[in-house]
């Protein structure tokens, strides 16, 4: 069965990796009256949490089923959100379509994430889909700079940040991750393919005595903001409360925030403070004011 067959406008199409954000964007989308369809990509997306819209789960690879799907249902305006491990090529196991598909990606596609994502922008719209960003349907998902909830960062915690900008920033530029753990100035952990909950967990484990430490993340230089821009949640606040973090500093305009009250009254109870960076604190110039 399609969907929007009877809209005037095209319905929107999300491809959906784990975490309650594709969600949240479907209701948008249809809180504002139009209508959605969803692929989930399986291994990564929630069926459960998909069951309320139009959805079908389809693996990575097939990306003709995945194409003609989407267009079977009227979609032109594409999302991509969620959290998706990226597969070995051996995993990832492309139908012919997305072997073609891969072809005209080239060299790209065995790049660095940032590499992948504008190959898989620029193929989608070549195939006529065009992809926006999650905030541009979610009107406060960006999260604004200052900070938010009742704790707020002490002397020490602003010179982890500071030097959590840095490094932060020097892994984006060589398209590693977006974020890392700092402690009484030490780098306990950086982000890399395992991505930011695994990293919690390993900081937790490299903890010293003394004022915890502050989790950094910064939007990559250059990144393509329509996807894979940094995101905070619940589990976000739960795995640095867990690591024994005092707060977390984040890109202001640049980071995804979900579910914001949630996950504000979360940090609240616990005594972490959210601190929305100003764009001038974290430019490659960078320097604190």
């Amino acid at each position: 069965m399609t969907v929007g067959e009877s809209a005037s406008r095209p319905a929107l199409g999300i491809l959906a990796g784990g975490g309650q954000l594709p969600g949240r964007v479907a209701a948008a989308a249809v809180a504002a009256g139009r209508a959605v369809f969803i692929i989930g990509l399986e291994g990564f997306a929630d069926a459960a949490a998909l069951a309320p819209w139009p959805h079908e789960m389809i693996r990575m690879g097939a990306a003709g089923r995945i194409m003609a799907r989407l267009r079977a249902n009227r979609c032109r305006d594409l999302v991509l959100i969620g959290t998706v491990r990226r597969p070995s090529f051996f995993d990832f196991r492309p139908d012919a379509e997305g072997a073609r598909l891969l072809a005209r990606a080239g060299r790209a596609a065995f790049a660095g994430d940032d590499g992948v994502l504008a190959a898989v922008i620029k193929v989608l719209g070549d195939e006529g889909f065009h992809v926006i960003g999650a905030h541009e349907i979610l009107n406060e998902a960006l999260a604004p700079a200052g900070v938010l909830g009742t704790a707020a960062p002490d002397a020490q915690a602003m010179a982890d940040i500071d030097r959590g900008i840095a490094v932060a920033r020097a892994l984006g530029l060589a398209d590693v991750g977006q974020g890392c753990v700092v402690q009484q100035g030490l780098v306990l952990a950086v982000e890399a393919i395992e991505g930011t909950d695994a990293m919690l967990a390993r900081a937790g484990t490299l903890a010293r005595p003394g004022p915890g430490g502050v989790l950094v993340k910064l939007v990559k230089p250059g990144q393509e903001r329509r996807v894979d821009l940094p995101t905070i949640g619940l589990e976000t606040i739960r795995g640095a409360i867990a690591a024994g973090l005092r707060g977390i500093a984040f890109a202001a305009g640049a980071t995804l925030l979900a579910d914001r009250a949630a996950a504000i009254d979360a940090a609240d109870k616990a005594g972490l403070f959210l601190l929305g960076l100003d764009p001038a604190t974290t430019s490659e110039e960078g320097h604190r004011t």
